[in-house]
């Protein structure tokens, strides 16, 4: 393998959506690699860069051609293909015309069905660079683009208007066009500081010759590391540290070729807004890294980056604090403005407020929440009395100027405000737990305030949105309800919160008032939510039949669900489970299919074996019922282990459906006992594979 293998394709346009560079790159790379391997061409590794003017694609050591394949065609049976006195049939000489052969050049194979004429066909594997064209193009059209745009007089779309296409194979160009562009070996490097055209000779050195011709870091980890450096440089320098957000340092990183270092400055009048006012306006406005000090606070700097040496730095640092001292003092504004109006006042104002069609206003929502958080709260044995207060200001944060400008704060300043009015230190931290956990991993509220009102809001909108006939499908989930019932689940679990869902569930839907299937829509909750629960144990390293065999007894609460799980979990490391749940799928498949009753009561049996069964289920029904009680389900299914014994002992020398059929139908109830006593924790037959 020689460097001269290498393919390196970019794609040159005009500065690509910050948001959606890196999408867009690691999907074209995808798409490439795809597309080689469908097409059976060997390569090495693949490596995609992208910049904000470019997206390109390095594989290595790619093969220069498919390989020849044979491909052997089955033609008549030899019976078929000859007459008595061997003369080719019909049937052999289509059969050879198709193949473009004579019948005489037709092969006989012989399978285990008999003889039969065969030709085997050589094809000639294509070569790269006749495949190459058509996988860019197909890789190309495939990206994921929500709004294609054409440009001057082409026909051709793509996100941005593309201005070059190089795409090399070795040190060869593969002549063809994309996107209504002519392929040739020229790059172009940094907009200002290096906008010649760049001739490359082949693919091995293209990310060392944009950096020293072209002033481009093409890489974008690379370029990502090399901004947290210098960011965590320049904040050293002014005594502090850098606070740098993932999704921020990909859009930097997406915005900038040649990435250089600017701190700036900004009034200290400004650090007596709360830090997450200071942080989102310096974030989402104006993409700077904020400054924190050794005590977490922020001090008044904050580290641009510019896609350009300047001959004047000091010029742009002062264009920046220009344009940051607005913004704060618009933040400012807002702070002061809101807090001349407690948020109790502005709880009629949410009647102004469409939550959702057929679902009412805010005004509605919060009533809503305020009789479901004190539901939960009852349930729970928890005074209500905080978390009606907290949900009846739940949402009156959203009328606020500030969230109105930052919608991101919302919660962040129901709490700020809710201090400020003098509500209780729980109330206020709960108008931002509501939103907890944001994302995968993230706290879930840390008091019992937040953790009623977070649930309560959640399977409100859960149910609401069902109710309202707007259930998420595929990619699409606007009210974002997989995080609700996510979220949900693990605030219930995490906390050892004793809460049958599905009973709350019930309570939230009986709230609506408008028209709509309740029974059904109830059905879909309950299985929207116990599939996020799947996901759940799935993570947590449970196997899906496990799952599968709690799922079947249908446990409400998501608490006893995992004390169920992890059960049966043990169980099934037992040396017995594997024929208890053999011996209970049995069992099931006999009640399912008999057409005979079980008998109402067991009575009298004939064989020792299964009287010894009776006896020992018995005993063990009586044994369970109080670590049933306390929830130990997995002392009881140990317990229930024991019976392996006498259950293959009946299986080996008792007929189940005998003629008799009082005795069957006691039989049949024997049956239904042992199968009770598992199912009133688990369906263990479900453990059978």
């Amino acid at each position: 393998m020689t460097d001269n293998r290498h393919l390196l394709f970019e794609l040159g346009c005009e500065e690509l959506p910050p948001k959606s560079l890196l999408k867009l790159s690691n999907a074209l790379l995808e798409n490439i690699r795809n597309g080689l391997d469908k097409a059976d061409l060997d390569h090495g590794n693949c490596q995609a860069y992208a910049t904000p003017r470019r997206l390109a694609v390095l594989v290595e050591d790619l093969s220069p051609a498919q390989p020849d394949r044979s491909i052997q065609k089955r033609g008549p049976a030899l019976q078929a293909a000859f007459d008595a006195d061997g003369k080719p049939s019909k049937a052999a000489e289509g059969f050879a015309r198709s193949c473009g052969v004579t019948v005489e050049q037709l092969q006989r194979i012989s399978t285990d069905k008999g003889q039969w004429l065969a030709f085997t066909q050589e094809i000639k594997g294509q070569s790269a660079t006749e495949l190459l064209p058509d996988i860019i193009r197909h890789s190309i059209h495939t990206l994921p683009i929500a709004k294609r745009m054409r440009w001057g007089s082409s026909s051709s779309e793509f996100v941005r208007p593309v201005h070059w296409v190089l795409l090399l194979y070795g040190g060869a160009v593969i002549d063809t066009k994309i996107l209504g562009l002519t392929t040739d070996r020229y790059t172009q490097g940094h907009r200002f500081h290096a906008p010649e055209r760049i001739a490359l000779q082949d693919a091995t050195h293209y990310e060392q010759k944009l950096l020293q011709e072209g002033k481009v870091i093409v890489d974008f980890a690379g370029r990502q590391a090399q901004i947290r450096a210098a960011a965590e440089e320049a904040a050293i320098a002014v005594g502090g540290t850098a606070h740098i957000e993932a999704d921020l340092l990909e859009e930097v990183a997406a915005l900038n070729e040649w990435p250089v270092a600017v701190t700036g400055n900004f009034h200290r009048r400004f650090l007596d807004l709360p830090d997450e006012v200071l942080i989102s306006t310096m974030q989402t406005n104006q993409k700077y890294f904020p400054v924190k000090g050794p005590d977490s606070r922020l001090l008044p700097h904050f580290i641009t980056f510019t896609n350009i040496e300047s001959t004047r730095p000091e010029s742009v640092r002062e264009g920046n604090e220009r344009v940051i001292a607005p913004r704060l003092a618009d933040a400012e504004f807002f702070w002061n403005q809101d807090r001349k109006r407690r948020l109790d006042e502005r709880v009629l104002d949410l009647a102004n407020i469409i939550f959702q069609n057929k679902l009412g206003s805010l005004a509605d929502k919060a009533r809503r929440l305020e009789q479901l958080v004190e539901y939960i709260a009852q349930t729970l044995q928890i005074d209500p009395e905080l978390p009606k207060r907290a949900a009846l200001l739940a949402k009156t944060d959203l009328l606020t100027e500030m969230v109105g400008e930052f919608p991101s704060l919302q919660g962040v300043m129901g709490r700020y405000y809710a201090a400020a009015d003098g509500e209780r230190p729980e109330v206020a931290a709960a108008l931002e737990e509501q939103y907890f956990p944001k994302q995968s991993g993230s706290p879930t509220p840390g008091h019992a305030t937040g953790q009623i009102l977070s649930m309560a809001d959640k399977i409100d909108t859960l149910t609401g949105i069902f109710s309202a006939g707007l259930i998420p499908s595929g990619d699409k989930d606007p009210y974002a309800l997989r995080r609700a019932a996510f979220g949900t689940l693990r605030i219930l679990i995490e906390n050892d919160l004793d809460l049958d869902l599905v009973a709350a569930i019930d309570f939230a839907l009986q709230q609506y008032t408008h028209s709509f299937d309740r029974q059904e829509t109830r059905s879909q909750v309950i299985d929207f939510v116990f599939d996020r629960l799947k996901s759940y144990c799935l993570e947590q390293g449970y196997s899906a039949n496990e799952f599968a065999s709690v799922l079947q007894v249908k446990p409400g609460n998501p608490l006893d669900f995992m004390a169920r799980l992890q059960a049966v979990k043990v169980f099934s490391q037992l040396p017995e489970a594997e024929s208890l749940a053999s011996a209970n799928k049995r069992i099931r498949n006999i009640l399912r299919k008999s057409e005979t009753e079980p008998a109402t009561e067991i009575g009298a049996l004939s064989e020792p074996q299964e009287q010894q069964l009776l006896a020992s289920a018995q005993q063990a029904q009586r044994d369970i019922q109080p670590l049933l009680e306390q929830r130990d389900y997995q002392a009881a299914l140990t317990r229930l282990a024991r019976l392996q014994g006498d259950v293959d002992a009946f299986f080996d020398h008792v007929m189940v459906m005998t003629d008799d059929l009082q005795l069957r139908a006691r039989r049949l109830a024997l049956l239904t006992l042992l199968a009770d006593l598992f199912l009133q924790i688990a369906d263990i037959s479900r453990l059978s594979s």
